[in-house]
């Protein structure tokens, strides 16, 4: 009988790690971002627009991605910057869409990975540039100080690290605002509203002749890219990574795609974290003043 019970307390304790590992492996199974049971990707992204619009400059691409891979893909969009970083850096999203500051931190917090880059104008990278209308009087930075200046996003530290680096610093201006959109710069800028004002490369090139003049180029920069979480398995990385380098510009089944995430964009190319070391280096002083609530 001492026997017996014995038996019996040894299947007990096999059958109890048993239960242990099957549910450890559950447990991990819920807690990663790519191993859902129903095999649903989520897909975020910064916040560039309110929800409705964002969902249907996204869904094209998140369409795409899942008749691509195989799995479905959803989106879940975050309502801020600093959300978007957090949610793919912990896994709360498998793949997210995101600015170069936005990448940058979210590798240092979860080691998030690049899938791919975007390409404008057959680039994989773009300028910053510093623009005064035609006419002004200045030739050169310095002459800006104390003069007024439009700025995009109060969340874009890239724009306001850049306009440092380049030798104003902030404080030497006479006024700064933020005025949203870089076309509503540009005929803020034109209309005399402001002394001078950063644009893309791209949207300075479309307003020179057009009453505007670049005053300063900033180093080439990353932009923006589709990274993939710590928890992201390397086989998704890569099917994601091959149906991103697929698309084709000159595809009409594709062109929705790439052009509803900008108007400007012609594809994706693959990029490497080196490449945003410029970034690193132009942003660290403001990182070391700024608490980096936003990327």
């Amino acid at each position: 009988m001492t026997r017996n019970l014995g038996m019996a307390r040894g299947r007990r304790r096999a059958a109890g790690l048993v239960c242990g590992a099957m549910s450890a492996l559950i447990l991990s199974s819920l807690c990663s971002g790519a191993a859902r049971a129903d095999g649903e990707i989520r897909f975020g992204s910064v916040a560039m627009d309110i929800p409705a619009e964002m969902y249907r400059r996204l869904a094209p691409l998140t369409k795409y991605l899942g008749d691509e891979i195989g799995q479905p893909v959803v989106l879940k969009l975050s309502p801020s910057m600093t959300k978007a970083v957090e949610d793919v850096s912990s896994g709360a999203v498998d793949f997210a869409y995101l600015t170069p500051v936005a990448y940058i931190r979210a590798h240092a917090l979860g080691k998030t990975r690049l899938a791919a880059k975007m390409v404008t104008a057959g680039k994989g990278s773009f300028q910053l540039v510093i623009v005064v209308r035609e006419d002004s009087p200045v030739r050169s930075v310095s002459d800006l100080a104390g003069r007024t200046f439009a700025f995009g996003d109060k969340a874009a530290i890239l724009q306001r690290a850049v306009v440092t680096g380049a030798g104003l610093p902030l404080e030497k201006l006479g006024k700064y605002e933020y005025a949203g959109h870089y076309d509503v710069i540009a005929r803020k800028v034109r209309d005399g509203d402001f002394d001078a004002g950063i644009l893309k490369d791209t949207t300075a090139l479309a307003w020179e002749g057009k009453g505007l003049r670049i005053l300063y180029r900033s180093p080439h920069l990353p932009p923006y890219c589709v990274v993939a979480g710590a928890k992201v398995d390397e086989g998704l990385l890569r099917k994601v990574r091959e149906a991103l380098l697929r698309l084709d510009e000159k595809n009409p089944a594709h062109r929705p795609v790439i052009q509803g995430l900008d108007k400007e964009y012609d594809g994706f190319a693959s990029a490497t974290d080196a490449e945003y070391d410029v970034v690193r280096r132009i942003i660290a002083p403001f990182e070391k003043r700024e608490k980096p609530s936003r990327p």
